[in-house]
This record gives C-alpha cells, structure tokens and sequence, in this order.
C-alpha cells in the first residue's frame, strides 16, 4: 500500500467511528437502551469472570465505547499507532454490531433487511480494519524481525563460539610446548 493510499485510507474508515462516537456522546442513553439486552446477556455468561472494576452500567459502555471510538478513530485518521488504533476499533465494532444489528432475532422483514444491511456494513468495516491491523508500511513486521534477529543472534553466537574454540586450541598447543617434557 503506497503512501497516498493510506493517508486516504485511513481517514475514510475512521470517519464513520468518529462521527458514530461522537453522536453515541450526546445520544448514550438511547444507544443504551439498545444495547442493553446485549450488555445483560453478556455479563450472564461471563459476569463471573469479568472484574467487579469494570462497569456494568450500559450508559457508561456506551460512554467508554464511544471515547475508544473517538481516540481510536482519530489516531488511525492521522497514523498515530494506526495498527493499535484500527485493533481498538475493531474490538469495539464487533459487540457494537452484535447488540445493536443482530437482524436474525427481527420478525419484520423489512426491519430485518435493515439491520441485516447494516450487519454487513460493519463487517466490512471490519474486514477494512483486519487491512489497517496487518498493514506494516511495507517494512518486514515485528515477528518477522524477532525471527530474522533471533537467527543472527544464533549465527553470531554460533560463529564466536567457534572462534573462542580456535582460540582455545591454539593457546592449549602452546601451553603443550611450553610445559617441560
């Protein structure tokens, strides 16, 4: 991915999570009460292995869902830490499409096409997000690098042991000569 494209990229995707932050802002209450069965049903199943630190008040989710969104998306806007910026973002689509366009559990077909669409949008929105994640400016990425550093280590390892070896055996002959027979 050259340069251009992703300072053009970038922003396009992160709009949709700033504007959609921004308006779970000043809206939290009625994004709430949408997600709200999807919070309770949550915490069900996993309520006794999340803290007791983390909120369970589905005003303040949407509140701290809508910060990330916000930070997150400006970061990715502007390069700041895009990988880690485009992960947070992703961590927080998938419950947000989950508890507000979960279309299977809508009677209403035309409500159902609805949020199905909207499903999809998020899915691609996340496929968008999975690019910015993986995306390492064309540079070799930090497992390559760990791998490629961990075989020079080796090599180099590898390669004064057999020195020190040489260096041992030489000084072990004339230790050999010096000594009286």
């Amino acid at each position: 991915m050259t340069v251009i494209l992703r300072r053009l990229a970038r922003p396009l995707l992160a709009a949709m999570f700033v504007t959609g932050g921004i308006n779970a802002l000043r809206h939290a209450e009625g994004h709430a009460k949408a997600a709200e069965p999807f919070i309770n049903g949550a915490f069900a199943k996993v309520g006794d292995v999340v803290p007791e630190q983390v909120p369970r008040d589905p005003v303040t989710l949407v509140r701290i869902d809508a910060v990330v969104k916000i930070g997150a998306g400006l970061a990715l806007a502007t390069g700041k830490a895009p990988r880690l910026a485009a992960g947070l973002l992703l961590g927080s689509l998938v419950p947000t499409t989950l508890s507000t366009h979960s279309f299977w559990t809508i009677k209403d077909p035309g409500e159902r096409q609805q949020q199905q669409i909207q499903f999809f949008k998020n899915a691609s929105m996340a496929g968008g997000l999975l690019l910015a994640v993986s995306d390492t400016h064309g540079k070799p990425s930090a497992a390559w690098r760990a791998r490629h550093a961990a075989k020079d280590v080796g090599a180099a390892a590898g390669k004064l042991s057999r020195k020190a070896e040489k260096r041992a055996n030489k000084l072990a002959k004339r230790a050999q000569k010096a000594l009286p027979s």
